[in-house]
């Protein structure tokens, strides 16, 4: 049985799109293999980013709680951020957590990369793990972020997600790389 892998999408013609404030968008014109139908494909072209699964030396998970636009409420997520030009991902990822929480580390894990939504985004998402982490700055926030940090025990963490307080998948999926976050019941 032939699947849907082992066929080509042909690119007929890609043009950009409108700029946007954190993405460039770009049409592409593909041609679907299984029927040969010709339709307009919109993808949004973005920085890799990184998510960083910060623990302390007393076992505590580093968070932080910002607005969120999209779903117009107030997240708990794992410190993130979008990689600057010329950084690599482990830069991203120390910068980052400086920023956003005042929180360093000198033992850094880094934990594999995944494709943020392959379904309209071109970008990457890559995880770090970072152990034994201080409080050794004050944060620096962009213009854009209000930010609280907070640090939480496991079974928080859990309660959280139980919760429905982080519901953001790329954090979740940064958490399930270190923890094993199923319910037993």
């Amino acid at each position: 049985m032939e699947t849907n892998d082992e066929k080509a999408w042909e690119v007929i013609q890609s043009e950009p799109g409108p700029k946007l404030v954190l993405f460039q968008t770009r049409y592409d014109w593909v041609r679907n293999p299984r029927n040969g139908k010709s339709f307009k494909a919109v993808i949004l072209e973005f920085h890799d980013w990184v998510n960083v699964v910060a623990v302390t030396p007393e076992k505590k998970i580093v968070v932080v709680k910002q607005f969120r636009f999209g779903v117009s409420k107030t997240t708990v997520e794992v410190p993130a951020g979008i990689m600057e030009k010329g950084e690599t991902p482990e830069q991203a990822a120390r910068r980052e957590l400086e920023e956003e929480t005042g929180y360093t580390s000198t033992n850094w894990q880094y934990l594999g990369w995944f494709e943020a939504n392959a379904a309209f985004l071109n970008n990457s998402c890559h995880f770090f793990l970072a152990l034994d982490v201080v409080k050794t700055h004050s944060v620096n926030l962009d213009e854009g972020e209000d930010i609280s940090v907070d640090e939480l025990s496991f079974d928080e963490l859990n309660q959280t997600i139980e919760q429905g307080k982080m519901r953001n998948a790329l954090s979740v999926l940064a958490l399930s790389r270190v923890f094993d976050l199923r319910q037993s019941k």
